[in-house]
């Protein structure tokens, strides 16, 4: 997994998570796209939108009229009245030419109000996208979305409405080690996938995973070999959120030990009193929170346009931020 912001610091929020060899890439918002080719964004299968702002909503139409003529199906998660949003932006739109025949896409919308999917909405091609609500999935507290291979954890922060802000987190990372995988006589290719599938799943060792033109393999003859296993990857995404207490807790406590945080850096400290009054975060908030998470790598974005002329500002005083741990670890990056 290869996650990414879709812009620059100072466009639209976002971050691109590129599962490469999964065949599919996942949205934490869905402002402006343009930067991600039609390829990219056909290969999305869930948005995770933190609220509906139009900074963070406004590439829904690109995305839906590329996904029109596939069959695959997409989800998009946001916070409370998010599937009715998503129905009033469908029906801003005529659709007299699909019909039974058009191609079978379905796109789901759901609520999530901070611990849990609280309603759920389908829309399909062939029936001309009319609402159809559909029970919401069932996942534990605290989870907005879960597979096999990862759960999407959410937390509603206070942007003066709910906020998201979400942590994909994965079970196990299963990576192919090539040199053994041609010691082995095995060919690379798709059918890897599945026997990374059925390690994140605890398939037995005598489980059988089909390789192209030689028959079977025991699952047990490629793990620590073939196979290495290792933690699994976590990646937080936190964006509009209100400087003060309770809303640091809840960051903290969801990007924990997180691997990447991209994190919102809005003001300088010395324009403490424009983040007030916003409900953003300064740069200074930014670095210290990724601090006291104990956060492996951060990332800031959404800088306001005030700092264009002196681009770097932010950036740094995340960097000073985290360096004010003595002993700190951790790093920084950027686009």
């Amino acid at each position: 997994m290869q996650p990414r912001l879709v812009n620059d610091p100072f466009s639209d929020p976002g971050v691109y998570l590129d599962f490469r060899y999964g065949r599919r890439a996942i949205l934490f918002d869905l402002g402006d796209v343009s930067a991600l080719s039609s390829r990219e964004l056909l290969r999305v299968s869930h948005v995770f939108v933190s609220h509906t702002h139009v900074d963070h909503m406004a590439g829904f139409d690109r995305l839906l009229r590329l996904c029109l003529h596939r069959p695959r199906p997409l989800t998009l998660i946001g916070p409370p009245g998010f599937a009715a949003q998503v129905e009033h932006r469908i029906r801003g739109f005529t659709w007299n030419l699909l019909d039974e025949n058009s191609v079978d896409f379905r796109l789901t919308a759901m609520d999530y109000d901070g611990r849990r999917v609280t309603q759920a909405a389908e829309f399909q091609a062939r029936e001309a996208f009319a609402r159809r609500d559909v029970e919401p999935p069932v996942f534990p507290e605290g989870v907005a979305w879960m597979e096999g291979e990862f759960r999407i954890e959410a937390v509603a922060l206070d942007h003066g409405i709910p906020s998201l802000a979400f942590a994909l987190r994965e079970v196990l990372q299963v990576n192919v080690w090539r040199g053994v995988l041609n010691e082995l006589d095995l060919p690379p290719g798709p059918w890897l996938n599945e026997a990374k599938r059925a390690i994140r799943l605890g398939m037995p060792d005598d489980h059988p995973v089909a390789v192209p033109g030689r028959g079977s393999i025991r699952l047990a003859d490629l793990k620590g070999q073939a196979l290495r296993i290792a933690p699994g990857q976590s990646v937080a995404y936190v964006t509009d959120a209100a400087p003060h207490p309770e809303n640091r807790e809840k960051i903290v406590r969801l990007a924990r030990r997180a691997d990447q945080l991209f994190i919102e850096a809005v003001f300088l400290e010395c324009d403490r009193p424009l983040a007030v009054a916003s409900l953003h975060l300064t740069a200074r908030d930014a670095g210290s929170i990724a601090r006291e998470a104990e956060v492996r790598s951060v990332t800031p974005f959404h800088h306001s346009a005030r700092y264009l002329s002196e681009p770097n500002l932010l950036r740094e005083e995340v960097f000073a931020s985290l360096g004010a741990h003595q002993g700190s670890t951790m790093r920084a990056s950027g686009r």
